[in-house]
């Protein structure tokens, strides 16, 4: 046979490890087990957490310290790309402002909550095998809540639907099914990538998934759920052409928004909003938006401390100088404006330099993995774009902020390329060896 000749054999190289389980583990709490408890033991939206979070959360945690210290050897030989250490930053601030905190003993409790889960996603995950592939661990998640999802929907109420104005499955609302499905929809269009029984399976999620976007009436994610995609293939396109970063060429889109903005006239996020959704306050976020922006302004550089202005108490300036409705608000519906409320424009720039850092990590995957890259970069522009509408950056247990987390981590995982004697692709890693 050639020199140029190949052909696949079987490795010893695992493509399970127990690493890898624990932030499966982690998604597939907050995304299927927590909401069926919430809707089983008939919660509302409550603010302490349940019972079963404080249990599961710091059991998961002693797991991946465990893990961690059993596989020190691999922790040893980590290196950290750079979006992973602005994560770091990005997170050590938020520790820190624990110390000017409005209320300083929920502002450490919750904080905690947030070292327990990226504890259980990021340690975990960084070392596990790199044959492992942690997104089809993701996608099998979401699978499992994505067909549940059909069961409960096919069994919610005509008057919760006509209340909600669409249907919500096991979550609490429509807006977070819809959510939930994107989430799914993008990950099954990648399964759809593969082979055999991959490939089939993942057209019957698709089909599943786009179904839950319509009938949940969410018409952001709905909108998102198509859009990002495109977007991101385009992206990478352009970027393997030109070897311009993508997150250069994304950060031409909000650029390009200022400047017209500011010179074509009625161009502004809320004539957007109008000829979206035929309402030009983002369905009353405005409102809320500039109450935040207002709040920011008193505290600009530092802010409220983290998770420390929403939520805190009947003597909190959330409750006592917010007008109307704003007071019963659990955020701003704008993760940025959150960020920035909380952590200051000191925190905001650590936020975006880790944002921006990501998106360029997935880019480096572009030539040598470009269905993982566009994946990845399809999730995380998802993510992006909905903390304009919602507050999902650096929450606690939110199932949109722990699967940006893992994208993150999967591209830091394949920062650097693997031996020669490894071939990445769409359905993950495989050795190949010259045969003589």
């Amino acid at each position: 046979m050639s020199r140029a000749s190949f052909s696949r054999v079987k490795s010893s190289a695992p493509i399970v490890d127990k690493c890898a389980f624990v932030p499966f583990l982690a998604c597939l709490y907050a995304a299927v087990l927590a909401p069926l408890l919430d809707m089983a033991l008939d919660r509302g939206y409550e603010t302490v957490v349940s019972w079963e979070s404080r249990i599961f959360w710091p059991v998961l945690t002693t797991i991946s310290v465990a893990l961690v210290l059993q596989n020190r050897a691999r922790l040893r030989g980590l290196k950290w790309p750079p979006h992973m250490i602005c994560l770091i930053a990005y997170l050590a601030f938020a520790g820190a402002s624990v110390l000017w905190a409005y209320n300083m003993e929920l502002s450490f409790i919750r904080f905690v909550r947030q070292m327990l889960v990226l504890t259980c996603v990021v340690l975990p995950a960084m070392i596990a095998a790199r044959t492992v592939d942690i997104m089809r661990g993701l996608f099998l998640c979401f699978a499992l809540g994505a067909m549940l999802n059909v069961y409960f929907v096919l069994n919610n109420s005509a008057t919760e639907v006509a209340y909600l104005l669409g249907y919500p499955g096991y979550f609490k609302g429509k807006n977070t099914l819809g959510e939930f499905a994107a989430i799914a929809f993008l990950l099954s269009l990648h399964e759809v990538l593969n082979h055999g029984f991959r490939r089939a399976f993942g057209i019957i999620i698709v089909v599943i998934t786009a179904t839950l976007l319509f009938v949940s009436g969410s018409k952001t994610a709905l909108g998102l759920a198509f859009a990002m995609p495109c977007l991101a293939g385009l992206t990478l396109i352009a970027a393997r052409w030109t070897r311009i970063s993508p997150a250069i060429l994304l950060l031409s889109l909000p650029i390009g928004y200022i400047v017209l903005s500011h010179t074509v006239p009625n161009f502004n996020a809320n004539n957007i909003s109008y000829m979206l959704y035929g309402d030009s306050t983002f369905t009353g976020r405005t409102f809320i938006w500039d109450f935040a922006n207002y709040q920011i302004a008193r505290r600009p550089l530092f802010g409220w401390g983290y998770q420390s202005f929403w939520l805190i108490g009947a003597d909190a300036p959330s409750v006592v100088e917010a007008p109307g409705f704003v007071k019963t608000m659990p955020n701003s519906h704008n993760g940025y404006l959150d960020t920035m409320l909380e952590l200051g424009y000191i925190g905001f720039v650590l936020l975006l330099s880790f944002v921006i850092a990501t998106l360029h990590a997935i880019g480096r995957l572009v030539h040598r993995a470009p269905a993982r890259a566009w994946l990845l970069l399809s999730l995380a522009l998802y993510i992006i774009a909905y903390n304009f509408l919602e507050s999902f950056w650096m929450r606690g247990f939110e199932f949109l902020w722990l699967v940006f987390v893992i994208v993150a981590v999967d591209a830091a995982r394949h920062w650097q390329p693997l031996p020669q004697q490894w071939r990445v692709g769409a359905q993950g890693v495989a050795p190949v060896h010259k045969v003589r």
